[in-house]
């Protein structure tokens, strides 16, 4: 089979090396997909960096998360060939190739009438903004949410999560055609960060009071702007880190405006407690399913296109998701 891998580390654009490998066989416990779609992550491009969290040893297939049906399930596994399923990838079997490994105990099925495409979109995204914005958020109805890098993936999800519940939204993005976007998603208020002032105009959409909750999916130097238009008793979401700098919040502020500092790490309840992923993905189907989200993809990309993509992601190029099919 053909697959993507990283035989060192580096940019993915660059180093990235299409190899025929031998079929991938199941472990017990685990099961082989034929990929049919994976998402494109900021966190893959880090990984192939060596500079996320969770580093692999090389030579890997990259690709963290996507779908497909199952050809080979191990010993002691509950699910059968032919299933649609999604999830993370196992070790270092990625979804960037025609073939992925996965847990059986950490895969999603996929429901009856969502596609395969669909679903690899909003796994990954709107599964993080349902845990930042509901499990750790506390979010209510009637509240004021900043998303940053709202044109984003994990950004437009948010938008649409937190409209979803009943929230104003005030989306910022970089650039006119990202403000298009953001409006389309259904944000109440579109803010430009790289031309208009993002403090001075959200505390004038807000009567000077501030925001209950900042999704910050971007950390650098808009974290230090999102930190004082957190209004009394709000939260600050920390998603990520996309500018690549991890800033730090001084703790003089956070007691003086009464405000909490939440970090938001979906992938570490799978180890520690992974039981609120049925209760996620069970309300996020549900939305989907009633019409309340839809995923925006921007481009769905073949194995040859797949360096270009994520060169295109890392430069901020991209709205929404893209999406890599092997078949194509």
């Amino acid at each position: 089979m053909k697959t993507w891998q990283m035989h060192e580390l580096g940019d993915p654009w660059d180093v990235l090396r299409l190899d025929e490998v031998d079929p991938l066989v199941a472990a017990p416990g685990m099961v082989v997909v034929a990929v049919e779609a994976a998402d494109l992550n900021f966190a893959d491009i880090l990984q192939c960096q060596g500079s996320y969290q969770v580093q692999m040893p090389t030579p890997f297939t990259p690709g963290m998360s996507g779908g497909g049906t199952i050809i080979a399930v191990g010993d002691n596994v509950d699910l059968a060939i032919g299933q649609r399923v999604l999830g993370m990838a196992s070790g270092t079997s990625g979804w960037f190739g025609e073939q992925a490994v996965l847990a059986a105990k950490d895969v999603t099925v996929i429901p009856d009438g969502v596609e395969t495409r669909t679903a690899v979109a909003m796994h990954v995204t709107y599964g993080t903004s349902w845990f930042a914005l509901h499990r750790r958020g506390n979010l209510q109805p009637g509240e004021t949410v900043l998303v940053l890098a709202a044109a984003g993936g994990v950004g437009s999800s948010a938008v649409q999560m937190a409209k979803a519940h009943g929230c104003r939204v005030i989306a910022a993005a970089g650039g006119p055609d990202k403000m298009q976007v953001c409006r389309d998603l259904g944000a109440d208020v579109a803010i430009d960060y790289r031309n208009e002032d993002l403090y001075e105009r959200v505390m004038s959409e807000t009567d000077r009071r501030g925001v209950d909750v900042v999704y910050d999916p971007v950390g650098g130097d808009y974290f230090d702007v999102a930190r004082r238009l957190v209004a009394w008793e709000g939260r600050l979401l920390v998603v990520g880190f996309a500018s690549g700098s991890i800033p730090a919040a001084p703790a003089n502020h956070v007691l003086v405006k009464n405000y909490s500092v939440v970090g938001v790490h979906m992938g570490g309840y799978r180890g520690v407690d992974p039981a609120p992923f049925t209760q996620c993905y069970d309300e996020v189907y549900q939305l989907l399913l009633d019409g309340k989200i839809d995923p925006l993809v921007s481009e769905i990309v073949g194995m040859a296109e797949l360096p270009r993509a994520l060169k295109d992601l890392f430069d901020r190029k991209t709205t929404g998701r893209i999406v890599f099919d092997p078949r194509l």
